[in-house]
């Protein structure tokens, strides 16, 4: 199904990371259950590996091998861990406004960190009042010499607790070139963190609140020109969020079905096992469909994104459709386990927690069929994925 996207390097780094993930994250899931705290040791361990270089150039470090790589790499932690594979896909998102829009001495200064691990980046956007919507965002960046002094809060950020450098999109001025965008390092006075908070599921990753009091930041760290917030925003959650929530939802689809298929192989009911009954089998059938179904969806649009290939649409549903149909495995695979599914003894409801978390950033499904339905009427206005096509055309082709 996959094999046109699919290369013997891209197998070799699946087979590497599920190593990885087998060996190093299955056995403290357990613990990062029972603590529900943010996991800083493991998500530097992670870091290490490379990974987060995935769409890095070698010029600076990185791995250079796209986007399908990096799918197949959130894919196989999110398999043994949502929660880790939700922090890679969310240091993805910082990847992505150094890579696009940093000059020269940003990307020199930063890219070289990620991809050695040594830096976790993040994007930070959503905020309190204005949730989702880019534009009702309060938070402000006011010039004062050589600096900009920001205040405001940021909430829902991914790897807002472990993050070196956050990616923070500010109101600079009114209206939609009122936006600007700043790499603002942790360590920042005026800087800090809101209280970690654990949630219905990903236990182990942080998601969280930045606080800026007066908190003042050089020019130089400004991403692009003053009022050009705008397109770091969009790109990000676009080309970069769909992709990489995509793939969380897909690892996490794959576990369920992976744990259903050993519970029906080994529970027995009436002297034969759960998997012989046809009620079963026609679940399992739907399950499979769904799995087989989104992972081509999946893989189809990242592929097109490395070919510098026009893909919101590919982009849009690859999403729409992998989080629905893990949430409809999910439910599936519960009903299958009936009671035995209920208990944290087994895999099945943490699965089940972790999926709902993918369903709300970088547009809901409602949002994905609204643009969807723009593309089929020809009202959208444009494609992110063509505006970024060179860039993302040059590194294609490197697997």
């Amino acid at each position: 199904m996959t094999d046109s996207f699919v290369t013997e390097r891209h197998e070799r780094l699946r087979a590497d990371v599920r190593a990885f993930a087998d060996n190093e994250v299955r056995p403290l899931v357990p613990a990062m259950e029972e603590s529900r705290s943010v996991q800083h040791e493991l998500s530097r361990l992670i870091a290490r590996q490379g990974w987060l270089g995935v769409t890095i150039g070698p010029e600076y470090g990185g791995m250079g091998l796209g986007h399908l790589a990096k799918t197949i790499i959130i894919e196989e932690l999110s398999l043994v861990s949502g929660a880790m594979g939700a922090m890679v896909q969310a240091s993805q998102l910082g990847v992505a406004k150094i890579l696009h829009f940093g000059n020269e001495t940003q990307k020199k200064t930063w890219l070289p960190a990620v991809a050695a691990g040594e830096c976790l980046p993040t994007i930070a956007v959503t905020e309190p009042e204005s949730g989702g919507h880019v534009l009702g965002m309060q938070t402000s960046a006011v010039r004062d010499g050589d600096d900009y002094v920001l205040n405001g809060r940021k909430v829902f950020v991914g790897n807002s607790h472990v993050g070196d450098v956050h990616g923070v999109v500010v109101r600079t001025g009114p209206g939609s070139k009122g936006l600007s965008a700043f790499l603002v390092e942790a360590d920042r006075p005026g800087f800090s963190l809101g209280p970690h908070r654990p949630a219905m599921g990903l236990h182990g990753f942080s998601f969280g609140e930045l606080v800026f009091e007066d908190c003042r930041v050089p020019a130089a760290n400004r991403l692009g020109e003053e009022g050009e917030g705008l397109p770091v925003a969009y790109s990000s959650s676009v080309l970069y969020g769909r992709a990489n929530l995509t793939a969380v939802s897909l690892g996490i689809h794959q576990a369920l079905m992976d744990e259903t298929v050993d519970f029906v192989s080994r529970q027995h009911r009436y002297g034969e096992p759960l998997s012989a009954l046809p009620t079963i089998k026609l679940k399992l059938g739907q399950m499979q469909s769904r799995l087989m179904t989104a992972r081509l969806a999946a893989y189809h649009a990242v592929d097109r994104l490395d070919r510098g290939l026009p893909c919101d649409a590919e982009l849009m549903n690859a999403k729409l459709v992998n989080v629905e149909g893990a949430l409809d495995s999910a439910r599936a695979a519960m009903e299958i386990h009936a009671a035995c599914g209920l208990f944290t003894d087994r895999p099945i409801e943490r699965h089940l927690r972790d999926a709902h978390h993918i369903f709300a950033p970088a547009g809901t499904s409602d949002i994905q069929l609204l643009r969807l339905s723009e593309m089929a009427l020809g009202t959208n206005k444009g494609q992110w994925s063509e505006k970024f096509a060179v860039s993302e055309g040059e590194m294609a082709g490197t697997p």
